[in-house]
């Protein structure tokens, strides 16, 4: 039986991967959540873990009376995420939201645990520390996210040499179709109403705006060791293929499935090997038609700045992903427009920033650095 660490358990990957592990040989050892306490409790009730973390510590001190007739032992903060992270499992899965999922990231890979990867922000912000640090461990990542998962199926049919491109597809959000001038006042309602895909609310903001394209632009560069001008995008609606894979003799192949995220957990903790499911099949008889478009990267800017962060290298991407975290964080709080999202990341690619780092602390404090930024120019 291997053991496994949930971190964000209690958000939308953390609770799918749980009921993923009731169908498979997995001990958990640890989970790790934010807030919610009546959750995590039902959890720690059910899945019986050696730790639990909050990273509100009220919620932590709540947490560990609701739990005080049990054995497990709570933890709170930053510092109890990360203490949990150093413990040594077979598998780390990190769902946490954002760049705080780097540092867990980084510290699971000291413990020597492989890493089932949600977060994408890791790899964004600090893809080159964290791919240095997991050569020299010997510890693999494998993608949890439906597209670079699928890109991750389709790789193994053949040799890497014979690679020509990846195909990253997107559903275009709540708004494809739309143009500038359609978007100048959409409200966060709108915008939080995915067509496809049940996610949180900053996921769900950064899939309208195409930031959450960009930032798997960025994830896939590192994930895959490509070069950005090898990884294109397009618009697919129907989300029924989840990525492509382009070989140097012209075939091309794709990963189909219905948009459910237990499918790509699965695989990431059960590679290479793959168990039965209980899930919808995909009936392709009820599939009506699957559609492809390029993106529009006019209107959604968020896409073409990520590409172009990736390219400028460096800390260009962790500040396009700070000055985005913040800027989302005020549009939720009603206090910018949709459109100023992508011209406050956007703004990040005309500041300075180093084009190397070797840090996690130079990483965030670019991160900062953009945070304040985002805030001073809505003043």
């Amino acid at each position: 039986m291997k053991t496994i660490t949930i971190l964000g358990s209690t958000g939308s990957i953390g609770t799918q991967a749980l009921e993923v592990i009731d169908g498979l040989d997995y001990r958990v050892l640890a989970l790790a959540a934010g807030k919610n306490t009546a959750r995590a409790e039902e959890q720690i009730r059910k899945y019986k873990p050696k730790y639990a973390a909050m990273a509100d510590e009220a919620a932590a001190k709540e947490l560990a009376l609701k739990t005080a007739d049990t054995d497990v032992k709570i933890l709170s903060g930053s510092a109890g995420i990360k203490e949990i992270s150093a413990l040594s499992a077979d598998i780390v899965l990190n769902a946490i939201v954002g760049v705080a999922g780097l540092i867990p990231t980084l510290t699971a890979i000291e413990a020597g645990s492989d890493i089932a990867l949600a977060n994408k922000e890791t790899l964004v912000t600090g893809g080159d520390l964290v791919k240095k640090r997991a050569a020299e461990k010997g510890v693999k990542i494998y993608p949890v996210d439906s597209e670079h998962s699928a890109i991750f199926q389709c790789l193994q049919a053949s040799s890497r040499e014979d690679l020509n491109k990846i195909i990253i597809t997107a559903s275009g959000g709540p708004f494809l179709g739309k143009k500038l001038h359609q978007l100048k006042k959409v409200s966060k309602e709108k915008a939080l109403r995915h067509p496809n895909w049940s996610m949180g609310a900053k996921i769900t903001i950064d899939s309208a705006t195409l930031m959450n394209k960009g930032l798997e632009v960025i994830e896939a560069v590192h994930l895959f060791d490509l070069p950005q001008s090898k990884v294109d995008v397009v618009v697919h609606p129907q989300s029924i293929i989840h990525s492509l894979v382009e070989w140097k003799d012209g075939a091309v192949l794709a990963q189909l499935g219905v948009p459910d995220m237990k499918i790509p957990i699965q695989y990431a903790l059960t590679f290479p090997k793959r168990v039965n499911f209980v899930s919808e099949p995909l009936d392709l008889t009820k599939v009506s038609q699957m559609t492809f478009l390029p993106p529009d990267r006019e209107t959604f800017g968020c896409l073409a700045t990520c590409e172009q962060a990736i390219n400028m290298g460096g800390l260009y991407p962790a500040a396009v992903n700070g000055a985005n975290e913040e800027a989302v964080k005020l549009f939720l709080n009603d206090k910018i427009d949709f459109l100023d999202i992508a011209e406050l990341s956007r703004q990040m690619l005309r500041e300075s920033f180093e084009k190397t780092y070797t840090s996690a602390a130079e990483i965030f404090e670019a991160d900062r650095k953009a945070r304040k930024l985002v805030r001073e120019m809505i003043k």
